[in-house]
């Protein structure tokens, strides 16, 4: 018999959100007529390419339970981590009875609720024969500099710089690996970040620039302005 391959999404949702200055975690925050979670998970969904999608949330919660989506058939809910890599593995082992090593996993900020099917799509089609999987990414084009305190170190080549993005696309068993033996380390920002310490080379997928995150309250109005002119 022929094992056919699945895919999950991850949804790491235990962060506050510092930066948004608000009375709770931004993924909570009102965005049109729902909260960005609500929006993020509805984009996910609304692929028709996933198993189910698996969201760490913090214990201590208290808006989670509360959202219909929370109730979803296709919605699991792990416990989350004290950090974004504690939460992406502790949903992986919520779906480890589920899952087979070689399935992919799409983990994807919940404070980025502009995702779209196109993008969804193409970053499955573009990595799904690749070996170790990859990322959605866009170029630079501002001018980088190196600083340090308040002086310019360098100006980098920004021909070599990147934007990572989610979602970020990689083997089960070869990412729950990676995490594992990344635990405790400050350098895993992301997930790509722990397949590198592996000494491994995700690849780059060019994603929309309306992809934006969610991390201050500016970008609110602007996720809203391009959540009404999305046509997919």
């Amino acid at each position: 018999m022929t094992y056919s391959i699945k895919y999950w999404a991850v949804v790491p949702a235990a962060g506050v959100g510092k930066r948004m200055n608000a009375d709770r975690p931004k993924q909570y925050l009102p965005l049109l007529d729902k909260t960005v979670i609500e929006h993020t998970l509805m984009r996910l969904l609304k692929a028709d390419v996933f198993s189910a999608v698996a969201v760490a949330i913090s214990e201590e919660d208290p808006y989670w339970p509360e959202l219909d989506i929370a109730s979803n058939e296709k919605v699991i809910t792990a416990a989350g981590g004290k950090e974004r890599a504690d939460s992406v593995l502790s949903a992986l082992k919520a779906i480890r009875t589920l899952a087979s090593d070689d399935d992919w996993v799409l983990v994807h900020d919940a404070a980025r609720p502009c995702i779209t099917t196109i993008d969804i799509i193409h970053l499955i089609n573009s990595l799904k024969t690749d070996d170790v999987g990859g990322i959605l990414a866009l170029s630079s084009h501002d001018t980088l500099k190196n600083v340090q305190g308040d002086f310019i170190v360098e100006t980098l080549d920004r021909r070599h710089i990147w934007r990572a993005l989610t979602p970020q696309m990689f083997r089960y068993g070869l990412l729950k690996s990676a995490l594992e033996a990344a635990e405790g380390n400050p350098a895993i920002t992301d997930e790509a970040s722990a397949l590198e310490l592996k000494g491994l080379q995700p690849k780059i997928v060019e994603g929309r620039p309306d992809n934006i995150k969610i991390t201050r309250p500016e970008d609110l109005a602007l996720a809203q302005f391009y959540m009404e002119h999305q046509n997919d």
